[in-house]
C-alpha cells in the first residue's frame, strides 16, 4: 500500500481531473512550500549536527558532478530524439538536470517509513544538483546561439538562483539545525519535524491538482515528450544509484539520490529559464516535469528505485 502522503497526491489529481472546485488558496500554498523547504533544511541540519567535516567533500563533489553530467545527456536527447529547438532543448536539460524538492520530500518520507538509513547531507544534494544544471542549460543555449539576437541572462541569473527562497530556506535550515542540533533546538525543531508529513500531504494535494491541469492539456503532438517524461526517470535514477554505491552511501541516502536524479524541477528552473531563455516553451517542459515525471516518481518510481538497491 502506498505511503499515506501519496494518497493525498492522488486525491488532488482526481479532483483536478474531474474539475472539482477544490482549491488551496495561493497564500496557503506559499506557506506550505515555505514550511516544507524549511523543515527539510532543519531535518538535514540536525542530522549533520556534530558530523560535519572535510570527509564529506568527495561525496558532495561527486553529487555536484551529477548536476553537470545529467543535463549534458538530456540536451542531445532533446535535440535528436524529441526534435526540440535549441531553446527548448536547453530548457529541458536545465529542468531535468535540476531536481524536485517535492520528490525529495516524498523520497525522504518513504525512506523513514521503511526504516532506511539517511544521512543528513542529503539535503545539500538539492542545491548541489539544482544550481549546476540551471547554469548548464543557460550556458549551452548561449553557446549555440552566439552572435544571434536571442537575449540571454547575465550574472543576475546566478544571483537569482543562489538567493531564491528555496535555496535560502534549505541552506538556512541546514545551518540552524547544524548549530543547535536536535536537543538545543527541540523547542522549535520538534514542531517542524512532527508536522513534516502533514505539511507534505497538503503540499502534494495541491501538486496533484496542478498535475491534473497539465495532463488535461496533453495533445497528440506531445507524444514524444510524454513518452520521454515517463521513460527518462528510471534511466536517470540509475546514475544516482551508481554514484551512491561508488561514494558508499547508506541505502536510504542512495534511494534519495536516485529519486533526485530521476526528478525534474518545476519551481526554481522555470523561474530562471523563463528569464534567461524567453524563447523556451515553459508550458511544454512543465507538462513533462510536473504533469508526468513528478506523478511517475511519486506513484511508481520511488518504490521501483528501492527495489533496485
Amino acid at each position: 500500500m502506498p505511503d499515506i502522503v501519496v494518497m493525498f497526491f492522488l486525491l488532488g489529481l482526481l479532483a483536478g481531473l474531474v474539475k472539482s472546485d477544490l482549491e488551496i488558496p495561493k497564500a496557503a500554498y506559499d506557506v506550505l512550500s515555505l514550511l516544507l523547504m524549511l523543515t527539510i533544511g532543519l531535518k538535514g541540519g540536525m542530522a549533520l549536527y556534530g558530523n560535519i567535516g572535510w570527509h564529506l567533500l568527495p561525496e558532495l563533489m561527486g553529487v555536484a558532478l551529477l548536476g553537470v553530467i545529467i543535463p549534458s545527456i538530456i540536451y542531445p536527447l532533446s535535440r535528436k530524439v524529441l526534435n526540440l529547438s535549441i531553446a527548448d532543448s536547453a530548457s529541458f536539460s536545465a529542468h531535468y538536470g535540476s531536481v524536485s524538492a517535492g520528490t525529495f520530500a516524498v523520497a525522504l518520507a518513504y525512506a523513514e517509513s521503511h526504516a532506511l538509513d539517511v544521512s543528513g547531507q542529503v539535503t545539500l544534494y538539492l542545491v548541489l544538483l539544482e544550481l549546476p544544471a540551471i547554469l548548464f542549460g543557460i550556458m549551452i543555449f548561449k553557446h549555440f546561439t552566439q552572435g544571434k539576437s536571442d537575449p540571454v541572462g547575465g550574472p543576475h541569473i546566478l544571483r537569482e538562483a543562489v538567493t531564491s527562497r528555496g535555496v535560502i530556506l534549505l541552506a538556512g535550515g541546514v545551518i540552524i539545525g547544524m548549530i543547535y542540533g536536535p536537543i538545543q533546538g527541540a523547542v522549535v525543531t520538534d514542531l517542524y519535524s512532527t508536522a513534516f508529513k502533514g505539511v507534505l500531504a497538503l503540499f502534494l494535494l495541491e501538486m496533484g491538482m496542478v498535475a491534473a491541469v497539465a495532463l488535461l492539456n496533453v495533445s497528440f503532438g506531445n507524444v514524444r515528450v510524454i513518452i520521454f517524461a515517463v521513460l527518462i526517470p528510471p534511466f536517470l535514477a540509475v546514475f544516482g544509484i551508481i554514484a551512491g554505491k561508488i561514494i558508499g552511501l547508506e541505502s536510504g541516502s542512495i534511494l534519495v539520490l536516485a529519486s533526485l536524479t530521476a526528478s525534474a524541477s518545476y519551481i526554481a528552473a522555470p523561474v530562471a529559464i523563463r528569464t534567461a531563455i524567453p524563447k523556451a516553451d515553459i508550458g511544454l517542459v512543465m507538462l513533462a516535469s510536473l504533469g508526468l515525471t513528478f506523478p511517475f516518481n511519486v506513484l511508481v518510481g520511488i518504490p521501483l528505485y528501492h527495489s533496485w538497491l
